[in-house]
Formats: C-alpha cells, sequence, structure tokens
C-alpha cells in the first residue's frame, strides 16, 4: 500500500466528532454547490463565445447563442465570486472535520477540467498570443523578433491590441510547445488553440495528481488545486502557461526535499532550468530553494543545483541568441491596469516625468517584494519545510508586489501553498486570486463601462 492510501486509510478509521461532523457537512454541502456553480459558469460563458469575456475564435465543439458583453461580464464576475467563496468554504470545513476521499476530489477535478478545456478560452486572451507564436515558429520563423502583427491573417486577428507588436515573452520550452500546437494546428487557429488548451488542461492534471500523492494532507492538496474551482476557472479555463511552471516546480520540491545524493540535485537544478525555460518569473523557485541552503552553510548542494539550472538555461537559450532575451526586457517595463502601481506611475510621471517614474518603480517594487516576503514568512507555520515556505512567500509576495501582475500568476504559490502547512496565509492567496481575476477577465478585449 503506497504512502497515499496510508494516510487515505488513516483517515477513514478515525471518526469525526460529533460537533465537527455537525459543524462542517451543512458548510461543506454549501461550499460544493457554490463551487460547482462557478465552474458552471465559467463554462457557460465559454460555451457561449464569443463575447467580451472569451477569445474571437470559438471551439466549435459546443455553441450556444453568442452571450451579449454585459451578460457575460456579469456571470464571468459571479463565477469568480461563486468559485472564491466555495473554495474558502470548503477549506474551512475541512479545518472542521470534513473529509472527502481524495480519490474522489480527483474525479471530479477531472471531470470539471475536461469540460472547460473543450470550450473558447475565458478571461483572457493569452492563448491567442500563444497560438500566434508558435505558428510563427512553425512556419519558420523566431517569434523573439517577429510579432503577431508581422505574422497577419487569422492568428494574428485574435492577438489582443496591446500585444499586437511584442514579440514573445515566454521561454523556448513555451516556444516549442506553442510550435507543436501550431503543427497540429495549422491554419487553423482554433484547433491550435484547442490543442493548447487540452495539453495545458493535462499538466494541470498531473500537477494535482503530484500533489495529492505527494503532499502531508491529500485532502487540503487535492482542494487547494484539481478541485478548485478558482484555479480551474483562471487557469484551465483560461488555458495558461503558468500551470506547466507549476508542475515542474511540484516536482522540484518534492526532489529537493528527499534529495541525499549529488545528482538529486542536478535534477532538482534542471527543473528549475526548465521552469524558467517557460516563463522567467520561476527564477523565484530557484532563489527560494537556494536560499536556505544558503542560510545552513550547505554551499555544495546549493552551487550544484544551481549550476544545473544555469547549464539549462545557457542549452535552451544558445539556440537562440542573446536576442531572445529582449522581449522580456521591454516587458518588465509593464504596469498593469488597474493597479496601484499604475496610480503610482501616473503620479509619479506628472510630477517628475516618464523616465523617472518608470524608474522609481523598477527599483521600488522589489524592495517591496523582499519586505513582503520577509512579512509573509513570518507568518508562515512554524513547522513547514523550508524548501516549500521560502519558495512559497517569494512567490506569493511577487504576485502582490510586481507592477504588471495578473490572477493566473498565483499558480506557483497556490501549487506551494497545497504543500505547507495550513495556515491563513492560504485563503489571502485565494482571495488574492479572485480579486484579481475580478479586474483581469475581460477575454483581451479591455473594459468598457
Amino acid at each position: 500500500m503506497n504512502e497515499w492510501a496510508l494516510r487515505s486509510a488513516g483517515r477513514t478509521r478515525t471518526a469525526p466528532s460529533p460537533t465537527l461532523t455537525v459543524v462542517g457537512q451543512p458548510r461543506a454541502r454549501a461550499a460544493v454547490w457554490m463551487s460547482g456553480a462557478g465552474v458552471a459558469l465559467f463554462a457557460l460563458v465559454g460555451a457561449s463565445a464569443p463575447n467580451h469575456n472569451t477569445l474571437r475564435a470559438p471551439i466549435p465543439w459546443l455553441r450556444l447563442p453568442v452571450m451579449p458583453g454585459t451578460v457575460s461580464m456579469a456571470l464571468t464576475c459571479a463565477a469568480i465570486v461563486l468559485s472564491c467563496v466555495g473554495m474558502l468554504g470548503m477549506l474551512n470545513a475541512h479545518g472542521q472535520g470534513w473529509s472527502p476521499n481524495p480519490r474522489l476530489l480527483l474525479r471530479v477535478g477531472v471531470l470539471a477540467v475536461l469540460v472547460v478545456a473543450d470550450l473558447t478560452p475565458v478571461g483572457s486572451s493569452d492563448t491567442a498570443s500563444y497560438a500566434a507564436y508558435g505558428r510563427i515558429a512553425a512556419l519558420g520563423g523566431d517569434p523573439y523578433l517577429t510579432t503577431p502583427a508581422q505574422l497577419g491573417g487569422a492568428y494574428a486577428h485574435l492577438v489582443s491590441d496591446s500585444w499586437q507588436h511584442t514579440p514573445s515573452v515566454y521561454g523556448p520550452i513555451a516556444r516549442w510547445w506553442q510550435a507543436v500546437a501550431a503543427f497540429a494546428g495549422d491554419d487553423r487557429p482554433w484547433l491550435t488553440i484547442w490543442v493548447l488548451m487540452l495539453a495545458n488542461a493535462a499538466a494541470f492534471l498531473v500537477t494535482g495528481y503530484l500533489l495529492i500523492c505527494t503532499a502531508d494532507d491529500p485532502i487540503r492538496a487535492g482542494l487547494l488545486w484539481i478541485a478548485n474551482p478558482l484555479l480551474i476557472g483562471v487557469l484551465v479555463a483560461g488555458g495558461h502557461l503558468d500551470t506547466l511552471v507549476a508542475c515542474l516546480a511540484v516536482c522540484a520540491v518534492h526532489l529537493a526535499r528527499r534529495a541525499t545524493r549529488w545528482h538529486h540535485d542536478l535534477i532538482v537544478g534542471g527543473l528549475v532550468g526548465l521552469a524558467c525555460g517557460v516563463k522567467v518569473s520561476a527564477a523565484l523557485l530557484g532563489v527560494g530553494l537556494a536560499w536556505p541552503m544558503l542560510r545552513s552553510g550547505n554551499w555544495r548542494q546549493m552551487v550544484r543545483q544551481a549550476g544545473a539550472a544555469v547549464l539549462t538555461l545557457v542549452l535552451l537559450y544558445g539556440a537562440y541568441g542573446l536576442h531572445a532575451l529582449a522581449p522580456l526586457s521591454a516587458a518588465s517595463h509593464l504596469v498593469s491596469t488597474p493597479s496601484l502601481w499604475a496610480v503610482f506611475d501616473r503620479f509619479a510621471a506628472a510630477v517628475l516625468n516618464p523616465r523617472a517614474a518608470e524608474t522609481a518603480t523598477g527599483v521600488l517594487w522589489p524592495l517591496l517584494l523582499l519586505v513582503l516576503a520577509w512579512i509573509l514568512h513570518r507568518r508562515v507555520p512554524a513547522d513547514t519545510p523550508a524548501a516549500v515556505a521560502v519558495p512559497f512567500v517569494l512567490a506569493f509576495a511577487w504576485v502582490l508586489a510586481a507592477p504588471w501582475s495578473m490572477p493566473w500568476y498565483t499558480a506557483l504559490a497556490c501549487a506551494l501553498a497545497a504543500l505547507s502547512r495550513p495556515s491563513r496565509l492560504t485563503q489571502y492567496l485565494i482571495a488574492t486570486t479572485a480579486v484579481l481575476a475580478l479586474v483581469h477577465n475581460s477575454g483581451g478585449h479591455g473594459w468598457t463601462w
């Protein structure tokens, strides 16, 4: 019998107290219904594409009548709120004794994921950008030099106006991922997008399975990831690459916690390098794993992991050259709207000048990240392993501090939260994801008030 089965069996034999049963079950039932309603609304919006909250390239498998923009916005916001409240309710009920079978959570999550992955992406136009970059690569072009506008055609038509003239900001792993999908889709953008959605859904399910199998509390891990209606709506219905980063991070952290030989460190470093090869923000994972080793004086282990990560990145980017990093430099100056940094940026630009405002933002947000990480770390339960706690607080602080922050950026923090000990930080993370989702869910069309 494996570790997961032993833990599950142990929970089955332990009967909850009457108080826990009475308090936990009704709350759990209400939370489950709200969560299900949230996922259903996400699916309804995706099936009613094209609308204001979806891409303009509907997946043809299930087509409902086109939904007016005001209706799609209202239903998307309702889906986010219901999913958030339902998720918090399920976590609270679990804390009071509700113990669903992890296998049931897995099966329910698989069903929900497969439904939304077969529908038009909701809440973001990023999958259209992925498809366009993949199409450029499939045609023999360089997505780090060629923009969707230069590609033109049906693919470029789907890309948000704000990204039409931007080369790819994603790493080589993402580039290959997108190119394979574009080879399959050929001149049919909807098919490329559907392949990307399915691949992303597969990464989400693998991550959920790994979390349930490796977490100390498989029920909590299942609730926080594979049965999390908010993540299903943001990550799976949105089709974001952050899911793949989270999957690689879970593998790296699991191995780092059990590393006993030198080659384990090389594998951990390689996984971190691969994650950075998807999105450079995964460097937070590498820093988070390295910091405990620095504090304990375990220099050799840190050098092995860091060396393997750097070598992996050199090999990945070596095929393209340093110009592949240029779009990242340009994107680092972006400020998302609406956000507090956007207010600061406008105020500083009015008082000083745009260049000074940009410089001030670039200096202040990393400092704020470090301060927030320190504050968050003080609130992490003391028995949380350092290999989990430090990457978690860095990932969470980055979401809070970065000038350009989107709801799907919480994927890494959510995956690590599933491996950590229960704390209020988990609720804050879910609430943060919901707030970001409420202000960034217009399918790339922008808000029209």
